[in-house]
């Protein structure tokens, strides 16, 4: 069993002022986020300008906020919703959602993919890579704050974590989704999106890759306690949401690649050829 790392959750105090690490992996995700995207903005046909990028992360860290803290209230919160509205305003007493952040994010997407008159598909795709590092940047604020814990387990790198009241050995799940949502996701991305795709393609790479990996790490994760496992006696709240991110992934690439070449520019049909 490995030693859980003793870390104070809060990173900086002034008086009644203080930080956590998590607030502050929100800002390091959107600062790595602003600057991946400056640097994708520079490759020629990038569907968003250098002038554009500054604009372009308001726009996400919006849908990131409201979109998750909503989300969460939605899809776990529902009771506490039920009994007290206000409860959505106390975001100081935690509570955010990835599956609600994505759709805050694809709602800001169109609205800024509206307002400067860019196709919606090509800047989600050029969005999606910028994803990653700011889910690991958070699931390191989640370990560090001691929250999203795994579920129990006699393995050699099992954790005690201090808050927790029943002090079992547990999967550090958080480093889990640290690693495969966060940095193998952000790397399978950057490497798909380097070269040409056709539109949607990364979109639904982003999608099916998110939603299989968090889909397994869920089995190591302990499920919410207020709502447990919630299908067949095994799927968690968490897999129910990822199916349809999985269903999407598969679809968006279909699209993306029927009748479609690897540029991104839709082929002619040779003459004589059979309608397919």
């Amino acid at each position: 069993m490995l030693p859980y790392p003793q870390i104070d959750p809060v990173a900086i105090a002034l008086g009644p002022v203080k930080v956590h690490w998590y607030g502050l992996a929100y800002l390091a995700g959107l600062a790595f986020a602003w600057w991946l995207a400056v640097r994708r903005s520079q490759v020629p046909g990038a569907a968003v300008k250098r002038e554009q990028v500054d604009d372009l992360i308001f726009f996400g860290a919006l849908g990131v906020v409201l979109g998750g803290r909503i989300g969460y209230a939605l899809f776990y919160g529902g009771d506490k919703l039920a009994e007290d509205p206000s409860w959505l305003l106390r975001v100081w007493q935690g509570g955010m959602s990835f599956h609600g952040g994505m759709l805050g994010v694809m709602l800001a997407m169109y609205l800024f993919a509206r307002r400067r008159q860019i196709g919606v598909g090509a800047l989600l795709d050029f969005v999606a890579p910028l994803v990653p590092i700011g889910l690991a940047f958070g699931r390191l604020g989640n370990f560090i704050g001691q929250e999203l814990w795994g579920r129990p387990t006699d393995a050699p790198w099992a954790m005690v974590f201090p808050a927790d009241p029943l002090q079992l050995a547990r999967h550090p799940s958080q480093l889990y989704q640290f690693a495969l949502e966060g940095l193998l996701l952000g790397i399978i991305l950057i490497w798909f999106s380097s070269r040409p795709r056709p539109t949607w393609a990364v979109s639904g790479v982003f999608s099916l890759g998110y939603g299989i990996m968090r889909f397994v790490v869920e089995f190591f994760r302990e499920p919410d306690q207020h709502i447990g496992f919630e299908a067949l006696g095994w799927l968690t709240r968490g897999q129910m949401l990822c199916l349809p991110m999985i269903a999407l992934g598969i679809f968006l690439l279909v699209y993306a690649y029927r009748g479609v070449g690897n540029s991104g520019v839709p082929q002619p049909r040779r003459a004589g050829s059979a309608k397919q």
